[in-house]
């Protein structure tokens, strides 16, 4: 029996439906915006774009779609008929109806090119990320180790309906390609692309070299910029910049790679349990990853717009995650370890050196399942990343 797990972001999109005529929840497929909007907005009609017969209707004849559809209607996958944005902003318009359309779509590229051409002013734009730990808390669906967390993965549909991890990546990578890359650039060789998406999963929480990319795969530096460009446009992956302003030593200006879902990353690497996990030399990597991806999520479903970089200097020193706090810094040392040591606040001391005269208030966030408040570091469980 499916369940619906209650989605921070819930509230906060309710709260838009009186002040913007057009909503836009986005975000990777089976992410759970379909469940989302139809719980929230019972009393609109829910109309999909993925159905054949009404994408012709809404493409051949826009208007006619469009008054039989007027008001109070969740348009889903609509940037299937991008021809109907310049109409519905004429009918916002002359409306001057809130809430009156509900857009959802799991093509970023696409969607938020037709929304900023045509509805910028009139939209409340929202992303809809896999399930986060505050909203796996409540049910007990949060695993007690973070391992087991990684590897389950975060996708709603793996929890409501009890799905092993393996059938739904299995199935889902496999749908992702037929479906979203052939429809957002013309690859002939899936094949290929697959081992691209593979060698990205190798590099999850690296810094991003392209050229060394493009090589590995035997395509060309375009090519690979290309396709990382579609696995951002589709949720799979996000960058994570450097921050480099206010210091003159020599500075990384590449960006780390990560995914929004460590199930996923997990599956691509051939890690089918918390055992293998374990035993990974990627390990680190995987469980850093699954930190920055959660507070990704936290900053999209608590609309926080928040700005995240890292920090790393020729030298190697880094910080695994930054935020800027006034005329301060917040930084983050990610470890997997379960046992604190002392060496593992170096890196943080150092930039706390560097950034002075600045106030930096360091986190060390680690495998374990203890808080501390040390005099000069607070220690942050990974399951408490949210709090």
């Amino acid at each position: 029996m499916s369940k619906f797990i209650p989605r921070q972001i819930a509230p906060i999109i309710k709260a838009q439906q009186t002040k913007f005529p057009v909503l836009v929840v986005t975000g990777p497929r089976q992410s759970g915006k379909t469940t989302l909007l139809k719980e929230l907005f019972s009393d609109y009609r829910y109309v999909t774009l993925e159905n054949p017969n009404t994408r012709s209707f809404a493409l051949e004849d826009p208007v006619a779609f469009l008054n039989q559809y007027d008001q109070k209607v969740i348009l889903d996958e609509v940037q299937r008929a991008p021809a109907l944005f310049s109409y519905i902003q004429s009918r916002v318009d002359e409306s001057k109806i809130m809430g009156q359309y509900i857009l959802s779509g799991s093509q970023n590229f696409h969607l938020l090119n037709s929304i900023t051409q045509t509805l910028a002013g009139r939209v409340a734009l929202f992303k809809l990320l896999p399930l986060d730990f505050t909203e796996l808390k409540p049910g007990g669906l949060l695993a007690d180790s973070y391992t087991r967390t990684c590897v389950k993965g975060f996708y709603p549909a793996i929890f409501d309906r009890d799905i092993d991890p393996v059938i739904f990546y299995a199935n889902y990578i496999q749908t992702y390609i037929e479906k979203d890359v052939t429809e957002l650039m013309n690859i002939r060789d899936l094949k290929l692309f697959r081992t691209f998406l593979g060698l990205c999963a190798g590099r999850a929480g690296q810094l991003l070299n392209f050229s060394a990319l493009a090589n590995e795969c035997d395509i060309s530096h375009t090519t690979a910029k290309a396709w990382l460009s579609i696995l951002e446009s589709s949720y799979i992956i996000f960058l994570l910049q450097p921050y480099h302003q206010n210091f003159n030593k020599r500075l990384v200006k590449s960006p780390k790679l990560y995914f929004y879902d460590t199930g996923l990353l997990n599956h691509l690497l051939g890690i089918r349990t918390a055992e293998e996990l374990e035993e990974n030399r990627l390990k680190g990597h995987i469980f850093e990853n699954m930190i920055l991806a959660e507070y990704q999520k936290k900053n999209h479903h608590l609309y926080l717009h928040q700005d995240y970089y890292f920090w790393q200097d020729s030298n190697a020193h880094e910080v695994d995650l930054l935020m800027t706090k006034g005329q301060g810094f917040s930084i983050f040392e990610i470890k997997a370890t379960q046992t604190i040591t002392t060496g593992l606040f170096k890196e943080m001391d150092r930039f706390e050196e560097i950034a002075a005269p600045a106030e930096v208030n360091k986190t060390l966030i680690y495998g374990g399942s203890e808080n501390e408040k040390r005099t000069k570091y607070n220690v942050l469980s990974w399951k408490n990343v949210s709090e």
